[in-house]
Order: C-alpha cells, then sequence, then structure tokens
C-alpha cells in the first residue's frame, strides 16, 4: 500500500499505549453515564460499549480491506483504542455475576446478546466501511 507509515516498534508500542488509555477513559465516561440512570439487572452499559466497538471494528476492518487506512492507523485505533474501549472479560464477569445470583433467565441472554448482536455489529460495520 502506498504511504503506509511505517512506525518504529517503540514508537508503535507508545501509541497504541497510548490509544488504549483514550479508549479506556472512553469506556469509563459512558459506563458511568450509562449507569447513573440504568438500575435494571441487565448489564446495559458494558453491552452499549461492546456494541459501539464491534460496530466500529467493522467499519475500520472495511476501511483497512479497502486501504482507505493504512496498517498503522489500522491497528492504533483497533487494538489500542478499541481494546481499551470494549470490554469482553467485564461481559463474561457480569454473566457469571448474574447467574451466582440466581438470575438465570437474565445471565442466558446476556450471553445470548453478548454473542449474537457483536457479530451483526461487525457485519453492519463493515458494509457500512464499504460504502
Amino acid at each position: 500500500m502506498s504511504g503506509t507509515l511505517v512506525l518504529g516498534a517503540p514508537l508503535t508500542f507508545l501509541l497504541v499505549c497510548l490509544c488504549g488509555g483514550l479508549g479506556a477513559t472512553a469506556r469509563f465516561v459512558l459506563n458511568t453515564s450509562i449507569q447513573r440512570w440504568w438500575n435494571r439487572a441487565f448489564p446495559l452499559a458494558t453491552f452499549v460499549i461492546n456494541v459501539i466497538a464491534t460496530f466500529c471494528a467493522g467499519i475500520a476492518a472495511a476501511a483497512f480491506f479497502h486501504e482507505t487506512v493504512d496498517q498503522s492507523t489500522y491497528l492504533l485505533f483497533v487494538t489500542g483504542f478499541l481494546g481499551g474501549f470494549s470490554t469482553f472479560s467485564t461481559a463474561i464477569n457480569e454473566m457469571v455475576s448474574l447467574a451466582r445470583g440466581g438470575r438465570y433467565a437474565v445471565a442466558a441472554w446476556y450471553f445470548a446478546a453478548t454473542v449474537v448482536v457483536p457479530v451483526g455489529c461487525v457485519a453492519l460495520g463493515w458494509m457500512v466501511g464499504s460504502i
């Protein structure tokens, strides 16, 4: 790909860390904002964050595939920002906590939604990024 910025390993490492920190900060702000008004058993904040992240990952993958962005930009955004923003481990922990608390139906629904919806979001993001 012409015009691809090739970063040195130390600079790439630092930029991925910076982007990951920005993603984690964005996750914290969005998570806190949603939790202020959502007080039900379903962990909406984590779900919304992962839906947004997978949609954005789909757009980024399509942009990289169609050579709209270079590999470094893709790496910084997907590995860095979205890696810090999305939170699959928290989703799994919330599922286990729901089940341990006897909320089996909510845990099962959350599990299904956490697996199915993000796959659709990546596909939708890919379609949007391919336009």
